[in-house]
């Protein structure tokens, strides 16, 4: 089984309010243009979660940083 990376996890790692990270994923993820692994893995009602070293995690890191 592959290992997941969750919100969770992205949080604590870049120290960041999970409410703020949300937000900056629903936003990044509504621009499929540059994030199109990040939108076409978005599920509502589901939770962020991703692939350990897959393309959208690096999508979802790229955006919580900025």
């Amino acid at each position: 089984m592959a290992d997941i990376v969750t919100l969770k996890d992205l949080c604590e790692e870049l120290k960041l309010d999970p409410r703020e990270a949300r937000e900056r994923l629903r936003a990044a993820a509504g621009d499929a243009k540059a994030n199109p692994e990040l939108a076409k893995t978005r599920k509502p009602r589901t939770p962020w979660q991703w692939v350990k070293g897959s393309t959208a995690e690096k999508e979802a890191l790229r955006a919580l940083r900025k």
